[in-house]
Order: C-alpha cells, then structure tokens, then sequence
C-alpha cells in the first residue's frame, strides 16, 4: 500500500504526466456523458423494446461496447465501430491496392491521407447503419418517435454520422494528448461500465436460486483466465544476436550477444476488435428488414453469440486477423537489414534473406498458439451461457470484453511506467516491468 502511494506521489510530479492523464479522464468523461443524451425527437420513456434487444444477442454486445449508448437511443448510439471498420477496409486495400501500398511507403505525407480515406469512409458507413438503426426502431419501437419520419431520419442520421465522428476525434485527442490508445481506451470505458450491473445481475440471479457457490467458482474461473491472459499479451521469444567485433579508435568492440524479444502475441487486442467489428455485420444488416422471416432466420443465426456457425466464423476472423495484424506490425525483412547495418547475425544463420526467413518461421510458429488462445477465449461467452452464467455476465467470462479489458489497461500502465522511468522513478512494479504492445513497438493499435 504505502508502494502504491508513493507511485501515485511520484506521478502527480511529473507535470506532463498529471496533465495526460487528467487529458485523458476529462475526454473519456465527456464520452460517458455524451451517451446519455437522447436524439432529437425520441421519447426515453417508450424505449423498453429497444433496451431489451440491446440486453442480449450481437446487439447486445454492440450494446455494450457503446457503453450502454445503442439502447439508451443516444447521440453516440453507433459508438466507434464505423470507424474501426472503415480502418479494416482501408488496411485490407493497404494489402491489396498498389495505390494504398505507396501511400503506406511515404511516411507522415502518407499516414494523413490514409486518414483522411478512412474519415470518408467512416461517415459512408455511419450512414449506412444510422439508416438501419432509424429502420430497426421503426420497427420495435415506433411509439417513441414524436417527431414527424422524414424528419426524424435526416435528423437521426446526420446526429448518429457527426457523434461517430466527435467520439473518432474524442480518441485521436486522447492519443495525442492524454495517455494511451484513445479508441482502444473509448471501447474499454464502455464495457467497463456495463461491469457493475453484469456482476450484479448474476450475484442476484445465483443467489436467488441459492447457488451463490457457483458465484464464487465463476470468479475464481475468471481470475485464472485473466492470469492466463496477462501471461500471453506478455510472453516473448527471444532470438539471440551475435555482433561482430569493431575497432573504433583504440579501443575494440564487439562479441557482444544481445537478444529480439518476439511477443507471442504481439497484435495484442487488435484481432479481437477487428474481427468483432466485422461480426456486427449481420445486426446491421438485420436492422434493414425487420419484417423478413427468411432473412431474419438466416441473420439471427450469424448475430447469436452461441451459436455454432457464428463462433465458428468468429474464433476463424480472430485466427486470420491474429496473423494479419502480426504481420503489420513485425517486419522480418527491415529487422535482418537493420541487423546486417550493424554488423549482427543469428548464430548458425546467414545474414540478409535467410535471416528474415529465420525470424519470418519463428514468428509464424509462435503466432499461432497465440492466435489460437485468442480464438478460445473469444468465444468462451458462448460456453458460459450453455453453463447457465448470466447473458450479461457472460460476455465478460472471456470473450472480446475481458481480452479488450486486459491488453488496453496492460498497454495504458505501460505508457504511465515509461514516463516514471523515463524520469528516474520507480516503476508501477518492483518485481518487473509491465509489458504491453508498446513494448513490442505496436502501441499505435488503428
């Protein structure tokens, strides 16, 4: 206790951390007020039909991921997902599209055209599941539009795209000028706060039927998956680098071994979100027809978290997206140039091309357990809900909301313990270092 009072001492110190972090509480503040506030011609009070779709199902995870905000029929209703999405296809052309490719190569000039893509195409797509969301509430809850239709679509959609937008440029401040990612922290604050009520619910549903002991389970099962979470956002694999002797001078240096530390999983929580993201697909496309037997029976399946074909498709875009955002971030070809430039190597390899193919096959090899982890617990909510655990609470018994939970709060007390560093302070730990992404150099998550 008295380490933990001193750290904090030790941060209010330090004058630019104070600031960023009180950056950050401020922006998220406005965040979780901003989803309170209902659009322009709706009655709250005749929106039970829509709060209990947003209980359950993928709506209710897109729910919960919007803080609460989809049900509450606010402002900010649609959350950051158009944004991420806009940011998978843009990446996905990044691959794919020479155009994109060279816009990739050319640094700062490049990076703000490629948001300024991923702005426009944010707002299509904000449009387009606005629109889906006015037909959707039309549909299960018509009662509480006071306001002429027409009307209340423009309105609606020009609300829903400009509160998409203000919570995107909510993230980028916070990035910039607070502490951590700032659209990983804004999807972190939203489940967090369905936490309380999720552990409540369950409390209350257990108790009711006098089985708190399975209560008790629950949570000693969920601590062990966190533990073993924490421990696979921060395994490395280390390669071994010889550098060869030089002589600068009078003095010689060299045979020197020193190591490359290979996360496991170094994507960090960035599959997970990319693949919910696409699964939200079906709720939006479902929201267009309501009155669809067919469609809704094909859709329903798809936006049931415990079905099979959706946990299937599920845990296969976390597998792929595992890999993909991996090889994003880790460049075996640009880590054997920068070896060879200073005169290293891997014992028993050559230099140059077999050795980005070395790293290239150790990376791929430790990747999947890793990506395989991630899938499991991915969809360990669906399990839980066959087990009888609480809808609610379910989503947090693994799944996307604990993994987002574990890698954006590892990554934020990373950022926190290089600044104390950085200064000469002691870190958040004595027994080591907090590992995040940004050690791993992939703390720019989108």
């Amino acid at each position: 206790m008295k380490g933990l009072i001193e750290t904090i001492k030790n941060i209010y110190k330090i004058d630019d951390l104070r600031i960023r972090i009180l950056n950050t509480l401020g922006f998220l503040l406005i965040y979780r007020l901003g989803s309170y506030v209902v659009l322009p011609g709706i009655d709250p009070a005749a929106l039970d039909s829509l709060n209990s779709q947003g209980q359950s199902g993928l709506l209710g995870i897109l729910n919960m991921f919007a803080g609460g905000a989809f049900s509450r029929a606010s402002i900010f209703a649609l959350g950051i997902m158009p944004y991420i999405s806009a940011s998978i296809v843009i990446q996905l052309l990044g691959m794919a599209i020479p155009y994109f490719q060279k816009l990739q190569k050319e640094g700062e000039s490049g990076r703000r055209k490629i948001n300024q893509y991923t702005r426009y195409l944010t707002i299509a797509i904000t449009a387009a599941q606005a629109s889906a969301y006015v037909v959707n509430l039309n549909a299960i809850a018509e009662g509480a539009i006071i306001i002429n239709q027409s009307l209340f679509w423009l309105s609606t959609v020009v609300v829903l795209t400009g509160g998409t937008m203000f919570v995107m440029w909510l993230g980028e401040k916070i990035t910039d000028k607070g502490i951590g990612n700032g659209i990983s922290l804004i999807i972190m604050i939203g489940i967090i706060a369905n936490l309380p009520f999720a552990l409540f619910a369950e409390f209350t549903s257990r108790s009711e039927s006098g089985a708190l002991v399975f209560f008790l389970i629950e949570m000693v099962a969920l601590a062990a998956i966190v533990a073993i979470t924490i421990m696979l956002v921060q395994g490395t694999r280390r390669i071994p680098v010889q550098y060869a002797k030089r002589i600068v001078g009078n003095k010689q240096y060299g045979g020197v071994r020193q190591y490359i530390p290979l996360k496991v999983n170094a994507a960090g929580v960035m599959p997970i979100i990319f693949a919910q993201a696409l699964m939200f697909i079906p709720a939006t496309i479902i929201q267009f027809f309501p009155d669809s037997e067919t469609g809704q029976g094909i859709v329903n399946t798809m936006s049931d978290y415990t079905s099979f074909w959706y946990n299937l498709v599920f845990g296969l875009l976390v597998l792929l997206f595992t890999y993909f955002y991996t090889a994003l971030i880790v460049n075996p070809i640009q880590m054997a140039d920068e070896m060879k430039r200073n005169g290293g190597f891997i014992p028993g390899v050559k230099p140059g091309k077999k050795t980005a193919e070395f790293i290239d096959s150790v990376m791929s090899r430790i990747t999947l357990p890793g990506a395989i982890f991630l899938a499991f617990v991915a969809i360990l909510p669906a399990f839980a809900s066959i087990l009888g655990v609480n809808s609610q609470f379910a989503q947090f018994f693994g799944g996307t909301s604990l993994l987002i939970l574990v890698g954006v709060v590892l990554d934020t007390l990373q950022q926190v313990e290089s600044h104390l560093l950085m200064r000469h302070y002691d870190g958040l730990m004595k027994s080591g270092r907090i590992k995040g992404r940004a050690s791993a150099g992939a703390g720019a998550a989108i």
